[in-house]
C-alpha cells in the first residue's frame, strides 16, 4: 500500500505538506483533496507521472487535463486570456470551477486537448491543496479521481487507498471529499460557455 499523510483540513501540518511537495518534485503521483472531489496529479514536466495517471483513469487523447494553480499570478505563462475573461476569472477564483482556456506555447503538448490546443485551469478553495501548491512553488497537473466504471469520484481516503494505493505513491487525507465535480466553463471564445454544471455556482457565466 502507498503512504497516507493525514492532514488537518483547515490548518495542514507544514512538515507533511513539505514532504508531499518534495515527493511531487521528485516525480511521484499524489492524490489530494480539493474544494470539489479528490484529485490525482503530478508535476507538470513529469511525463511518466502523466502516463501513470492516464493508465489509472483509462483516459483517451480527448481528455482535458487541468493545471492546478495557487492563484492567477502565473496565468499568462499557461493560457491566453482576453480581458473580459480575466475579469470573470478574478471574480470567481478560488472556487470549484475548471476554466477551459487556449494554451500558450509554454504548456507541454501532452497536457493540451489534442485537437483544440486548450487546457483546463483551476484555482481551488481548499487549505490542503493551497498549502501544497505554495510549497511546490508552481502549478501541478491534475484530474478528478474518478475511476473507470465508477459513476462518482472516490470520497473516502481509506477507500482511495484500498482501490488505488498500488497505482499512486502518496494519498493526502484531508477528510472526506465531495462527491460533486467542478463546474466547467469555456472561456476561449467571445463569451463564456457553460460545459458542465457542478459544485461551482453557474450563475456568473449565464
Amino acid at each position: 500500500m502507498t503512504d497516507i499523510f493525514r492532514l488537518h483540513p483547515e490548518t495542514p501540518q507544514k512538515r507533511l505538506v513539505k514532504q508531499a511537495a518534495d515527493r511531487i518534485r521528485k516525480g511521484e503521483v499524489v492524490v489530494y483533496p480539493t474544494d470539489a472531489a479528490y484529485a490525482v496529479g503530478c508535476a507538470l514536466e513529469n511525463k511518466r507521472g502523466l502516463e501513470r495517471i492516464v493508465q489509472l483513469r483509462q483516459l483517451d487523447d480527448k481528455h482535458q487535463f487541468t493545471i492546478l494553480c495557487r492563484d492567477l499570478s502565473e496565468l499568462a505563462n499557461y493560457a491566453k486570456v482576453e480581458n473580459w475573461a480575466f475579469r470573470l476569472l478574478k471574480a470567481n477564483t478560488p472556487g470549484a470551477y475548471t476554466f477551459v482556456l487556449r494554451a500558450t506555447g509554454e504548456v507541454p503538448r501532452r497536457l493540451m486537448h489534442a485537437k483544440k490546443k486548450t487546457l483546463g485551469l483551476r484555482v481551488p478553495d481548499n487549505a490542503v491543496v493551497q498549502a501544497l501548491l505554495e510549497e511546490v512553488g508552481e502549478p501541478i497537473m491534475s484530474t478528478t479521481l474518478l475511476l473507470p466504471g465508477d459513476e462518482y469520484p472516490l470520497i473516502d481516503p481509506e477507500e482511495i487507498n484500498e482501490r488505488v494505493g498500488k497505482q499512486v505513491d502518496l494519498v493526502l487525507d484531508g477528510g472526506w471529499g465531495e462527491m460533486e465535480t467542478t463546474t466547467v466553463v469555456d472561456l476561449e471564445g467571445d463569451a463564456p460557455i457553460l460545459l458542465r454544471e457542478g459544485k461551482g455556482d453557474p450563475a456568473p457565466f449565464l
